[in-house]
């Protein structure tokens, strides 16, 4: 990957542009000025633009991502603010949400306002989460108005459940005043236990402690029942269940305001590619059964899921060469997000592209407030430019992440980033 300055005058020609915005795809050209949008469809530009054929690919916003973990302040060794931007940009992502777990957490204006200025200079927008409370421990409530007003977008304790139901409460109506999200990492504690993977016949199979499918269903469904009352912004991250699912839709036909996510992996992989016992498919929550599968592509297409998110979590190569059951949950995911998800939604499964896109792009957006007409004249470049049928193999190669804890190594995805413009920087991926 070469990231360079973009020229002054740049015409993205010949490709086929999509906006998800309006839902309207058409042939072709963009113009960017001093990095920022020009002109869209039929553009004049004098001879001494920079010209970079797009012909046989898609044009359209950069992604967003809502769900990451940059690890930075504490575990640099892990990723930091600009690895994990590489790997972004690398994955066609022109901005990311980064998750409050860090050491220390982001629970306080102070952190929140470190996040900001650190990523002022890095190629994609870094927007930082911060937590529900107070060091994570679920108990006193975080300056959530501060924080907002340092430029914390959502509130969240991440990878820690918010078990007690009024604290839980009590965030839901801070957020609703300060106006924004909050994230519950949704999972009973106790219905968990030591589980290491999905419960079910694998689980059995391989000897491993099961983690069923109900400590996430009933966590989500308690975590709605709140927000109904609250009348807030409640977004339930990662969902990997079908029984979720099924509770996020029936809500959601009263016209309760939640939203939900859904990553790559929990769409790619099912609880029996755990044969191997490959540690980088240890996930929280763990990658599901068919069935699951199946129902979360199912909420994603009839729009019961709102977005496609991550949840890049970087390991150093020591941690996760543990024993499985020693080994930290999590995969990153940024760079292989495109080419898993077109694979299984549209290739496989036979959803429209357009929609794809959507659910990597206005969708998580407009969960997050941020600005969802990028083609507007005048609005600057965030652009990701796609071979949407180029097959291809992910080799470490791949990746710039710190980390290289990724499962999709070796395998063949289908589509990939070709180009994404974002902050006045350009990346050639290829």
């Amino acid at each position: 990957m070469n990231v360079t300055k973009q020229p002054k005058t740049l015409v993205l020609k010949g490709g086929t542009i999509v906006d998800p915005l309006t839902k309207k795809s058409y042939p072709g050209d963009v113009l960017i000025k001093d990095g920022k949008i020009a002109g869209v469809g039929e553009v004049m530009a004098d001879k001494s633009a920079t010209v970079i054929d797009c012909s046989g690919k898609i044009v359209t916003h950069g992604f967003c991502d809502i769900h990451v973990h940059f690890r930075e302040p504490g575990r640099e060794d892990k990723e930091t603010l600009s690895t994990g931007s590489r790997a972004a940009i690398a994955g066609g992502f022109t901005c990311v949400c980064v998750m409050p777990n860090t050491t220390p957490p982001l629970d306080s204006p102070e952190t929140i306002r470190y996040t900001v200025e650190k990523a002022e200079n890095l190629p994609v927008y870094v927007h930082p989460i911060g937590a529900v409370t107070k060091g994570q421990k679920g108990k006193e409530l975080t300056e959530m108005a501060a924080m907002k007003r340092e430029g914390a977008v959502a509130f969240s304790d991440d990878g820690v459940p918010i078990s007690d139901a009024t604290v839980m409460r009590l965030a839901l109506d801070y957020g609703k005043m300060v106006g924004a999200p909050v994230i519950n990492h949704s999972e009973d504690v106790g219905l968990r236990n030591d589980g290491l993977m999905n419960e079910g016949a694998f689980s059995t199979k391989l000897g491993l402690p099961g983690n069923p499918d109900i400590a996430e269903s009933t966590m989500v469904n308690r975590d709605i029942e709140i927000a109904k009352i609250a009348g807030s912004n409640l977004h339930i991250p990662h969902t990997s269940t079908q029984k979720s699912v099924e509770h996020i839709r029936r809500m959601k036909k009263q016209n309760i305001h939640i939203t939900a996510e859904v990553t790559p992996h929990h769409l790619y992989f099912t609880d029996a590619d755990l044969v191997t016992y490959d540690t980088n498919l240890k996930v929280a929550p763990p990658v599901r059964s068919a069935d699951d599968k199946k129902a979360l592509i199912a909420g994603l297409k009839d729009g019961t899921i709102d977005c496609i998110a991550t949840d890049h979590a970087p390991h150093t190569i020591e941690d996760k060469e543990k024993t499985f059951d020693l080994a930290p949950f999590g995969m990153i995911g940024l760079e292989s997000c495109f080419g898993a998800v077109n694979k299984v939604l549209v290739k496989e499964s036979g959803w429209d592209v357009e929609s794809l896109i959507s659910a990597m792009t206005v969708n998580p957006r407009r969960i997050m407030g941020f600005e969802t007409d990028l083609f507007s004249i005048g609005t600057k470049a965030e652009i990701t430019v796609l071979d949407t049928t180029i097959e291809w193999r992910f080799t470490e190669e791949d990746i710039y992440s710190r980390s290289k804890n990724s499962p999709y190594v070796g395998r063949t995805l289908v589509g990939k980033p070709q180009l994404t413009l974002s902050k006045g920087m350009m990346a050639e991926i290829g």
